[in-house]
């Protein structure tokens, strides 16, 4: 399995593409082709590696930048900017790795730290005017919340570590897009993800293709201590780095494995109470 890189994140509750296509690719680690039809897809496209780096959806020089800037089709890559093509993750199509979710909910959204920065999170859906079926741009997202320098979770360079805040979901139907935009204060350098939602009452399940995890197998995660006491040593060379522009290679046991979505193995970074987050 390739080397990750040291840093950066992307948000894991509602996963986003990029975190649910590498959960499905390792699922099927021995032909290294997602059974999501869109990951599928966006492999083709452009190969494993924008998915063993899934945290890295990035802009060493974004700024806090957003219309005018980042255009319109690219959000989900932002920009296409970043050290890693994820240009394949602006795919327009509705068959993406979903998060099923209830309209007016108050969820926990929890964004890995793979490397901790200080900063703010604007947290954006999309207008009950947008469909899954055209591009997204600036003009189709509402900002719901805002938060700066929120509280952390496990350890920092873990699957299971990550920053976490409350979010209050507005009233929705039918499928949509949370898009977060992490912008540092201390460096130019901003981070960007796309999680697929869709609000049919549902509690957190994640559906990946032709299957549908409950909340209870997903907070059923496993070996949560080895995993962080492995992602430590592995990133306790990395402690002083300042910008990530993609030239940096995890040195050290790697933490992105054992697991298995077919059994209830699966998503470490959830973490065990996941079931209990999302009402």
């Amino acid at each position: 399995m390739p080397s990750p890189a040291a840093a950066h994140g992307s948000t894991i509750l509602p996963g986003a593409r990029t975190y649910l296509c590498y959960l499905d690719l390792r699922e099927n680690g021995s032909t290294q082709m997602p059974s999501n039809a869109a990951c599928a897809s966006a492999v083709q496209q452009s190969g494993t590696t924008p998915l063993y780096n899934w945290f890295a959806v990035l802009d060493s020089n974004g700024a806090g930048r957003t219309t005018g800037y980042i255009p319109d089709g690219t959000l989900c890559s932002g920009g296409n900017r970043g050290p890693f093509d994820f240009s394949a993750y602006n795919a327009v199509r509705s068959d993406w790795p979903t998060t099923h979710l209830s309209s007016g909910a108050n969820i926990e959204l929890r964004h890995s730290n793979w490397a901790h920065h200080p900063g703010q999170f604007n947290v954006y859906i999309t207008k009950s005017s947008w469909s899954p079926n055209q591009s997204l741009g600036w003009g189709d997202l509402e900002q719901i919340s805002t938060v700066t320098n929120p509280p952390q979770r496990g350890g920092v360079g873990s699957e299971e570590g990550h920053y976490y805040w409350n979010v209050q979901l507005p009233n929705r139907s039918g499928q949509h897009i949370v898009f977060v935009h992490w912008i540092r204060s201390d460096s130019q350098e901003n981070f960007y993800s796309c999680s697929d939602v869709v609000f049919d009452g549902g509690n957190g399940q994640v559906t990946l293709g032709d299957r549908t995890l409950s909340a209870e197998q997903v907070a059923a995660a496993s070996d949560e201590a080895t995993a962080a006491d492995a992602a430590r040593a592995a990133h306790a060379d990395h402690a002083d780095h300042a910008d990530h522009g993609g030239g940096e290679s995890a040195r050290g046991a790697s933490t992105l494995s054992g697991f298995s979505l077919g059994t209830v193995s699966v998503v470490r970074a959830v973490g065990s109470d996941l079931a209990g987050l999302l009402s």
